[in-house]
């Protein structure tokens, strides 16, 4: 796993610099670091937005993520497309939304979402601009584009003075692979 910059999409100026942290997974497998990273930091409360085309892998990071948090293999972690909502428990609850199959924050709200919002567990969101206005504005922002060769590239964005500081952590404990790969 090596850090570069600019190589995920981050369509905003939230990706300046301290504010982000920028990888490459040249494997699926090679997100269970960032996964177990996360882990350490997540707490109840915490949304964690993942955006990226389809086939990206954010449904791969939230499997392994998952199981990072200690998710037992008799919940398989698979995509709520059709169920909109999926939730799992670990050493915290998960909640797993996509909001592919929604237009907009409007049919957000009809299908009853918000709620899983709850400060009692952690909420990962694909699609999540679907949310619009109702983005909650301390979160991680996680974008993932395919790389080549199978891999991927992920910005992770930070908002919100804790989340800083807790990405700050995250970006520690990647170091060593990345100083790694670099050698």
């Amino acid at each position: 796993m090596d850090h570069h910059a600019n190589k995920a999409s981050c369509p905003d100026a939230s990706c300046s610099e301290g504010a982000a942290v920028h990888l490459h997974c040249p494997s699926p497998e090679a997100l269970e670091p960032l996964a177990r990273a996360l882990a350490s930091v997540v707490r109840p409360g915490d949304v964690l937005l993942l955006h990226g085309p389809l086939g990206a892998g954010k449904t791969t990071l939230t499997q392994v993520l998952a199981w990072a948090l200690g998710v037992g293999e008799d919940q398989y972690v698979s995509s709520p497309s059709f169920a909109l909502l999926h939730e799992y428990q670990g050493r915290l609850p998960l909640a797993h939304m996509d909001l592919y199959r929604l237009a907009d924050e409007e049919e957000v709200e009809e299908a009853g979402l918000l709620d899983a919002l709850a400060e009692d567990r952690l909420c990962l969101i694909e699609w999540p601009q679907r949310l619009g206005s109702l983005t909650p504005s301390v979160r991680l922002d996680i974008f993932l584009e395919p790389g080549v060769g199978g891999g991927r590239d992920v910005i992770l964005v930070a908002h919100g003075d804790d989340w800083l500081q807790r990405l700050a952590g995250v970006a520690v404990q990647l170091q060593p692979l990345a100083d790694q790969d670099a050698g």
